[in-house]
């Protein structure tokens, strides 16, 4: 407390200011109050808050208030000097007040509505960091989902085909790979109506596809593009008038739309809203029909996400559900899962060279592809020209208008049941279509290609090209499966039966005769059933001659790793079975304990490393040789008592030990669930494993 004594002398020294004065009570409490006029203390108080303000605008860069706050402070320090002065005459110093209270007045309101925005400037920005930070979270999570999975898929929804077609069309998008010259998925294939809408309107704005089974081996590709190919339903010419009656239904060309994907491939770009746009580059033959006015086109938007098929509609049910259009790659996925069945045989129309026979022109030449059963028997809805589309009983080509060697280039995919696999073959006819309607009714089959998708050592078709023997005959002959079946499919087939198809005569086979014309196709196998390795197919079916069995347990250490990985499950199930079906004998027990131990070195090797898990749900989920411990133990124990004896097998075992007891334990626990109760401990394992430990330290 400050006496009353003290405060002239404080004021005099300069220590007190001399505008504060004390007021003592008669309870000789003492309270400071100001010396000031009213006027003053609001102009000082005005100035510490607009200072404050004046800050947060100098922060925020808006010069133009910035520089209008200045004046006015300016104008209130010296307005304040000349009322302190206490110079000024009365009439002055009254108009001075009034100017003082109307530019407070005017600052406060300008102030405050510049204060209320700043202050909703404050929280948008509050509101985007926020934003910010949600985005970079989840990038930073889909960043370690793509680090954490081997398994990607490019999401694709198609907006609008901005185009003038005039008739029907198929629109089928796939991913190519422009540096190797050759496509890596399936078709999406949307069929588009001739009034520039989706044929099926259930579809209309949920035209989405996924292509999934992308790995880390597509991510490096130097290129990747996304191929629109746009194929009209409808007359042979669009520039033919309607004066005659006209064939309809001819599949014909249209155009193709190309866009680079391999930043988003790559995760360099990823907007999912972004549509992007397309351009359509039609065929030669069209571009004088096309209206460039309405930029033809397609708008799409693409994302990239993680995981196989089951993860992404787990994790992004938003985008994909069940009724998106699945279009797999045309090969196996990085990993397949036990359970993973699949079974689908892709075959490529290649090209063709027709003479044209009679015609003064070259023909138009239209491949209709089935699929029959040795018997005949046309086999339905086993044929899919794309992702989205309906199983159909034929597929037929598009025509190339008086081109004596087609290209196609049409790839369509083909599933059979396994088990009428080894029956079934695919056939090829060739006909010739006209424009006119009435020509065209009598134009038959000219010639008939075949193949068989099993050849004759029971391994499934060869993947790649196949040169396809064309045989003529009778359109009637050409129906009949049992005239063709037992003649050469291919000029392979044919030279080695000591034939040639060089010279210029036609070859007489049966009621076939070997046509001059040449026809390619393509296929690819992606089964986990079908093999086409004649080792593995002898494991596989050991069953059918068991008196190869030894040889065949033998030949499987020689087959190619990426092959067993692809019928990792089947191979497991074929060892164990081998084993339990033979639980009296111990004739093929080290065979098959040392297939086991090939197996897990496989897996253990940095090639085929991410089938580790692939591993694990087999021993967890789908291993169930509930004795196979006794055999697997006791061939263990055999290596381990003959363990002075340092062997390359022995070595691979002890690799492959962590596996080996994981089926040893695996089994025992099925024992023990099966009869209900502990027979025996472990101990003898564990016995084993700390004499092989002993061993390999000493060594």
């Amino acid at each position: 407390m400050i006496s009353q004594g003290l405060v002239p002398d404080l004021i005099s020294q300069g220590l007190v200011p001399d505008l504060i004065s004390c007021v003592t009570h008669p309870w000789h409490k003492e309270t400071v109050i100001p010396n000031e006029l009213p006027l003053v203390q609001e102009v000082t108080t005005t100035l510490r808050e607009w200072a404050s303000i004046w800050r947060d605008l100098y922060v925020g860069d808006r010069r133009e208030m910035f520089n209008s706050v200045r004046d006015m402070i300016y104008d209130l320090i010296e307005w304040r000097s000349q009322i302190l002065s206490g110079t000024l005459p009365q009439d002055e110093l009254t108009e001075l007040k009034q100017r003082v209270t109307s530019k407070i007045d005017y600052g406060n309101k300008a102030l405050e509505m510049e204060e209320v925005e700043l202050k909703n400037e404050s929280l948008e920005m509050e509101e985007e960091l926020k934003n910010r930070a949600l985005e970079m979270e989840e990038e930073e999570e889909l960043k370690n989902r793509f680090a954490q999975t081997p398994s990607f898929a490019l999401f694709v929804t198609l907006k609008n085909v901005v185009c003038k077609i005039g008739e029907d069309a198929e629109v089928l998008m796939s991913l190519y790979d422009p540096v190797e010259s050759k496509f890596i998925s399936e078709n999406y294939l949307v069929r588009w109506s001739s009034q520039g809408l989706v044929k099926d309107i259930d579809q209309l704005h949920n035209l989405r596809s996924v292509f999934t089974d992308l790995g880390s081996e597509d991510l490096k590709r130097e290129k990747i593009s996304f191929v629109c190919q746009i194929v009209r339903v409808g007359r042979m010419e669009l520039r033919d008038n309607n004066t005659k009656k006209l064939t309809s239904g001819l599949r014909r060309p249209f155009g193709v739309a190309v866009m680079d994907v391999t930043d988003i491939i790559t995760g360099k770009m990823d907007d999912e809203d972004k549509q992007h746009f397309i351009p359509f580059q039609p065929c030669s033959d069209l571009i004088g029909y096309m209206s460039y006015s309405l930029f033809p086109g397609l708008w799409v938007t693409l994302k990239l996400l993680p995981g196989d098929i089951h993860q992404i509609r787990k994790d992004f049910p938003h985008l994909v559900d069940r009724s998106t259009a699945v279009a797999r790659k045309m090969g196996f996925p990085e990993i397949i899962m036990p359970g993973d069945v699949r079974n689908d045989i892709y075959v490529t129309l290649v090209q063709g060279e027709f003479d044209k026979g009679s015609k003064s022109t070259p023909k138009n030449v239209e491949v209709t592809m089935t699929v029959y059963d040795e018997d005949g028997k046309k086999l339905e809805n086993v044929m899919f020209p794309g992702a989205g589309d309906e199983g159909i009983l034929e597929y037929k080509s598009v025509i190339y208008y008086q081109i004596k060697q087609p290209r196609w280039f049409e790839t369509i995919k083909v599933a059979i049941p396994i088990e009428d696999v080894n029956r079934s073959h695919l056939r090829f006819t060739f006909r010739h279509r006209s424009s006119q309607e009435s020509k065209d009714k009598s134009e038959k089959i000219f010639a008939l290609s075949f193949v068989k998708l099993m050849r004759y050592d029971g391994t499934t078709l060869r993947d790649g090209e196949h040169d396809l023997i064309v045989y003529k005959a009778e359109a009637k002959k050409l129906e009949d499966s049992s005239l063709y079946l037992n003649v050469p499919a291919t000029k392979v087939e044919l030279e080695e039966k000591g034939l040639s198809t060089t010279g210029k005569g036609t070859h007489n086979l049966g009621n076939c005769t070997i046509s001059k014309d040449s026809f390619q196709i393509a296929t690819l196998v992606c089964s986990t059933k079908l093999t086409q390795n004649v080792d593995l197919l002898g494991l596989l079916k050991w069953r059918s001659n068991t008196s190869l069995l030894q040889q065949n347990l033998r030949q499987l250490m020689k087959v190619e790793g990426g092959e067993v990985v692809k019928f990792l499950q089947d191979t497991l199930d074929a060892l164990f079975n081998i084993m339990m079906e033979n639980s009296d004998s111990d004739t093929f027990d080290t065979l098959v304990f040392d297939s086991l131990v090939f197996i897990i070195g496989l897996i253990a090797d940095r090639k085929f490393q991410h089938f580790n898990p692939v591993l694990e749900t087999y021993i967890r989920k789908h291993f169930s040789a509930t004795l196979a411990y006794t055999k697997l133990t006791k061939v263990l124990k055999n290596y381990v008592v003959n363990a002075e004896k340092l062997t390359e097998q022995l070595l691979k075992t002890m690799k492959a030990l962590e596996y080996i007891f994981k089926f040893i334990v695996r089994s025992r626990v099925l024992f023990n669930q099966f009869c209900s109760f502990t027979l025996v401990p472990y101990c003898n394992i564990f016995i084993l494993y700390y004499r092989l430990l002993y061993f390999h330290s000493v060594i």
